[in-house]
């Protein structure tokens, strides 16, 4: 709340009653009937910071970047703190959408994260070594979540190769919200956060291909991801990297490498003895030689990549049935 003087100003009993009840409807999904209810807000309470960052919001839910960036210069713009507010990060949401990269850095150094060059200079904030992290594709729909490499506190690049469901491909760069829904952690102790999909931001031409390898040791496995990875694409056992999770597990902390091999997770929901999209867990195995592998790698490599991890093993090695499926 806006402080005036020595007295602290509070929303009055209206500007509640119509700011609850569109976030209501925002839940069932009535933005337009969300939206009247917010702007009335603004007008009953214009000087209220709170009244510009639910506009804010809601034209965040609805991609209306213009508004968003509208609604956001007028939040932080009634502040009464200097960093770290939320609104900042809203803004840099609705920046990095538009593509208005000194609005962006300014919104990054704003809200208290060391922008490289600062808020001066006019490029994508690059640099900011955010690591990796994981993101929800299609949170609202058959919803998939995958390693990628945050270039900057709004965008992530996918790392890995999304199941066809998603719609998504290795290489692009989605849009992702602020709150982190979940984390997965690995073997070594380290946590990373889960955020989830706003929008495709910059599409990858490379096409996704599924195939069934004959791959006698994970090592003949092994090879052909490290083979796609020379190569500048990808390949990725779906077989034993794809858990079929409900939503209250994958929005949890939970372990990234667990169900491989003989041991159960209690959260995987998938069916034993089923590779890759039915299942990644085997009847007791250590390994199967049967996988169903994502490949990411143009039409005019994709089968010279194959013949050749083959042509190194053949022995103990084979493919079969490659399909495009995104």
């Amino acid at each position: 709340m806006r402080i005036f003087g020595k007295g602290r100003h509070r929303p009055s009993a209206s500007w509640r009653q119509a700011t609850d009840r569109a976030f209501t409807l925002i839940g069932d999904g009535r933005y337009e009937d969300a939206g009247e209810l917010l702007t009335r807000a603004a007008d009953l309470e214009p000087w209220l910071s709170e009244s510009w960052f639910n506009l804010a919001l809601l034209h965040k839910f609805r991609h209306d970047w213009e508004q968003a960036r509208a609604a956001g210069l007028r939040a932080v713009a009634l502040l009464d703190r200097e960093t770290g507010a939320p609104d900042w990060w809203n803004v840099g949401i609705a920046a990095t959408a538009l593509q208005d990269w000194s609005l962006a850095r300014r919104a990054w150094q704003a809200y208290g994260l060391k922008v490289p060059g600062g808020a001066a200079v006019a490029g994508e904030p690059l640099g900011m070594e955010l690591g990796s992290a994981a993101v929800r594709l299609s949170p609202e729909g058959e919803a998939e979540v995958v390693w990628g490499r945050r270039l900057d506190p709004a965008r992530i690049e996918v790392l890995s190769i999304p199941l066809p469901s998603s719609g998504r491909r290795w290489g692009e760069v989605v849009l992702h919200d602020g709150v982190p829904h979940g984390e997965r952690t690995t073997s070594s102790g380290h946590a990373y956060p889960v955020f989830d999909e706003i929008e495709l931001w910059a599409p990858s031409p490379v096409p996704t291909w599924v195939v069934l390898l004959e791959a006698a040791t994970e090592a003949d496995r092994d090879a052909l991801e490290q083979l796609a990875a020379d190569a500048g694409f990808a390949a990725e056992d779906w077989s034993s990297s794809v858990r079929l999770l409900c939503r209250m597990c994958s929005e949890s902390r939970m372990p990234s490498d667990e169900g491989e091999g003989v041991h159960l997770d209690p959260h995987d929901h998938s069916e034993p003895g089923h590779p890759g999209p039915l299942g990644h867990r085997t009847d007791g195995q250590l390994w199967v030689p049967e996988r169903e592998c994502g490949v990411a790698a143009p039409a005019s490599l994709v089968r010279g990549l194959l013949d050749g991890w083959v042509a190194d093993s053949p022995d103990s090695r084979d493919w079969r049935d490659l399909e495009e499926v995104c």
